[in-house]
């Protein structure tokens, strides 16, 4: 793996209005292939209202990483709501002792974790995954969900010391997840 000079930088909900739209273009390109491409779940206009909404929530955070100005990747994520249906779903599938973080404000929800397909299989996604939660020492635990047959990344997500917690659906309409947690190290 070649050594890639990266611009990594970080946003908290308020500056990342301002970025919005070369978030959503990355994500455009990204999600229009199969079988992403024509699901209304996965519609840039659906995946826009999803990141407007979360530039409110609590603990909103992300990260980019340019290279020569160009944004190749970008995660983000929240603080996630004890009280989030997919979380609670998960019943005792979920350790006690992250129940607790979650109830605590304890655990960082990572939403979104994306490179565009010129620059995979770089480690630019772990490099975007360690700096967003390096800088959560507040919350020690991460959790995310990833579709079931995404392969790439839920590869990734297990090598990275992730766990399969259960699967779940965010909405009717939406694929099925595993929903995967972090313990603290």
């Amino acid at each position: 793996m070649a050594d890639i000079d990266l611009a990594l930088q970080h946003y908290d909900g308020e500056a990342a209005k301002a970025i919005a739209e070369d978030l959503i273009d990355a994500y455009a390109e990204i999600y229009n292939v199969p079988p992403y491409a024509g699901d209304p779940f996965f519609s840039v206009t659906s995946y826009a209202d999803r990141l407007h909404t979360a530039f409110t929530m609590p603990g909103f955070e992300t990260v980019t990483a340019r290279q020569d100005g160009d944004l190749i990747g970008y995660v983000h994520g929240v603080t996630l709501p004890a009280d989030k249906p997919w979380w609670v779903s998960l019943g005792d599938a979920r350790p006690a002792d992250a129940r607790a973080a979650a109830e605590a404000g304890r655990i960082f929800w990572l939403r979104e974790l994306m490179v565009r397909p010129a620059h995979t299989n770089h480690g630019i996604g772990r490099q975007l995954h360690d700096a967003v939660i390096a800088g959560r020492r507040h919350q020690p635990w991460t959790t995310l969900t990833c579709i079931i047959d995404n392969e790439p990344a839920h590869g990734a997500y297990m090598r990275w010391g992730y766990e399969i917690l259960g699967r779940i659906k965010h909405a009717p309409e939406s694929p099925l997840y595993d929903a995967m947690l972090l313990s603290p190290a």
